[in-house]
């Protein structure tokens, strides 16, 4: 299955009806990407992979007078975002179903892109960033959040790793998805991408932070399994999943620590 068949299909579903629990999951890192991207009011904003409009409506929040424009691959996701956005809260956010790849965007169009997550599942990134930059105007600014590698006893990786091999799996997430997921997880990478689609001034900042799963270890495994739509959990087999969750329980919830880069750049003036 492609990226965008699973972003129209199951997994796209998932996170629409989950929208509250992702955003909750990322929500440690929504600070250090806004600050990242010093919006300001009037700014017109980009959001790419805006999802359910999180960070639209947040950055909607910061830009007084300004305008924010949200663009999804996902048709279900942005049905939710449609659905949670008041157009009377936000009456200068819009959002558009398209792959920012190819997005025919107005050029010059916008003072910040910001993205929180939803780079990494493009085919062709330099084609991507490239076709963004058309849409920024000169020295206009960038900033996105992409997963770090993470490291063997890394938390994160380390819970939901034993919680797949549990269910007979290599990977908590399975097929092309995966694959894209850690598609600009190396700086080198990164800045390569970015300095041949035209920006300058690259900056990665690493940031590790807690990601919430679940309100107990019971209500993280729900979650989790309910991830592949369909799946069956023998008694002995959820024992053993909730004793992989249990470690993590604090009273502000399940709680994983994982890492980010948040990146910052500049379209040249």
């Amino acid at each position: 299955m492609t990226v965008a068949a699973a972003w129209n299909g199951p997994l796209g579903a998932h996170w629409a009806d989950d929208s509250e629990r992702y955003d909750a999951m990322l929500s440690a890192f929504d600070g250090p990407l806004i600050d990242a991207a010093a919006l300001e009011a009037g700014d017109r904003v980009l959001d790419i992979g805006c999802g359910s409009g999180a960070m639209s409506r947040m950055a909607a929040r910061r830009t007084v007078r300004g305008r924010v424009v949200g663009v999804d691959i996902s048709a279900p996701l942005l049905d939710r975002a449609r659905a949670l956005t008041d157009s009377r809260q936000y009456p200068s956010v819009e959002y558009e179903l398209g792959d920012a790849e190819v997005h025919p965007f107005l050029p010059g169009g916008y003072d910040v892109a910001i993205s929180r997550g939803g780079v990494m599942f493009f085919a062709d990134h330099i084609a991507a960033f490239t076709n963004i930059a058309g849409a920024l105007r000169p020295g206009a600014r960038l900033a996105l959040v992409c997963p770090q590698p993470a490291p063997p006893e890394g938390e994160e990786r380390k819970a939901l790793g034993l919680l797949a091999s549990l269910l007979g799996r290599d990977h908590p997430v399975e097929g092309a998805v995966a694959s894209a997921m850690a598609s600009l997880s190396a700086p080198e990478r990164i800045h390569q991408v970015l300095a041949a689609a035209g920006f300058e001034e690259i900056r990665t900042t690493p940031v590790v932070a807690a990601t919430h799963w679940g309100k107990d270890a019971a209500d993280a495994l729900d979650f989790f399994v309910s991830r592949t739509p369909g799946t069956t959990v023998p008694d002995e087999v959820r024992a053993a999943m909730l004793d992989v969750l249990l470690p993590y329980e604090t009273p502000g919830g399940v709680l994983l620590r994982a890492g980010v880069w948040v990146v910052s750049a500049r379209r040249p003036s």
